[in-house]
C-alpha cells in the first residue's frame, strides 16, 4: 500500500487573535487579564508553525482602531507589549525566529518603538519562522501607504503611471517579500476581516470559529489546518485546469 500523501499545508498563516475582553468577563476579571491569558496561545502558534515548517504567521495583535478604545486600556495592552517582547524576544531569537512588526509606528510611545527596532535588528539574520505582529495596523491605511509610496515614486520619475501593476502595488505593502496568507483565522466567532490584511487576504482560506483567543488550543489549529487541507483552491480557474 502506497504512503500516504502529507497534508497541504498552508506557507502563510494570518490569525486575528479576537475574544480577550470577553473571556475576562465571562471570568470577572479585568479586561487586561484576558490578554494577558492570550499570551498563551500565541507562544502555541509560533511553535505550531516552526514545528510544521510554515513559513509565516502574521498575528493581528492591536488594529488602527484599536486607539479608540479607553486610555486606560491602551496604555495597559501597550505595557503588555513590552514587557513580553522584552520576555520573548531571547527564546524568540534562540528559535530562529524573524520578528518584524508592521503598522502606523508614530503612534507608538518611544520606548516601545525603540525595543521594537532592536527585536527586528537582532532577529533580521534569522531564517526560521517570519513572524509578522501587525500592531496600530488596518488594511486600509496598508493600501494607503502603498498607493503615497508608488505616486512619491512617479513623482520623483523613478517610475511611471502606467509601470503600476498588482505585483508592483504588492511590494508596497506592508508584507511585502511574503507568500500571500493562504489561510487567515479568526477567533471568537466574529465573521469578518475587520480592517486585516484587506489586499493580501483576496484568496486567503478563512477559518472562523466560536473559541475565544485565550481558549485557543492545539486542537483548534489544528482543525484549521485540517480545514485548510481539505478546500480546493482554484484561484478564479476550473477544476481542469489546476488539475492539469
Amino acid at each position: 500500500m502506497p504512503a500516504a500523501a502529507p497534508p497541504v499545508l498552508p506557507r502563510h498563516v494570518a490569525i486575528t487573535m479576537d475574544g480577550n475582553g470577553r473571556w475576562a468577563a465571562a471570568r470577572a476579571l479585568p479586561r487586561i487579564a484576558g490578554h494577558r491569558a492570550g499570551l498563551k496561545p500565541v507562544r502555541m502558534c509560533i511553535e505550531a508553525c516552526a514545528a510544521r515548517a510554515i513559513e509565516a504567521l502574521t498575528l493581528f495583535a492591536f488594529s488602527s482602531e484599536n486607539w479608540g478604545r479607553p486610555a486606560a486600556e491602551v496604555g495597559k495592552l501597550m505595557g503588555l507589549f513590552l514587557e513580553s517582547l522584552e520576555k520573548e524576544i531571547d527564546e524568540l531569537h534562540a528559535k530562529d525566529v524573524r520578528v518584524r512588526f508592521v503598522g502606523a509606528r508614530e503612534r507608538i510611545g518611544a520606548g516601545l518603538r525603540q525595543r521594537i527596532e532592536a527585536a527586528e535588528q537582532r532577529t533580521g539574520g534569522n531564517s526560521g519562522l517570519c513572524l509578522q505582529i501587525a500592531m496600530s495596523y488596518g488594511g486600509r491605511w496598508d493600501i494607503v501607504q502603498a498607493a503615497r509610496r508608488l505616486a512619491a515614486a512617479c513623482v520623483n520619475g523613478r517610475l511611471r503611471a502606467e509601470e503600476i501593476t498588482e505585483t508592483s502595488f504588492g511590494e508596497a505593502l506592508a508584507l511585502a517579500g511574503l507568500p500571500p496568507p493562504d489561510l487567515l483565522i479568526r477567533t471568537g466567532g466574529e465573521q469578518r476581516l475587520s480592517n486585516f490584511l484587506l489586499w493580501d487576504a483576496a484568496y486567503s482560506e478563512l477559518f472562523f470559529t466560536p473559541t475565544l483567543w485565550p481558549d485557543f488550543a492545539l486542537s483548534d489549529f489544528r482543525a484549521a489546518l485540517d480545514f485548510f487541507a481539505a478546500r480546493e483552491r482554484r484561484f478564479g480557474k476550473t477544476k481542469s485546469q489546476r488539475a492539469s
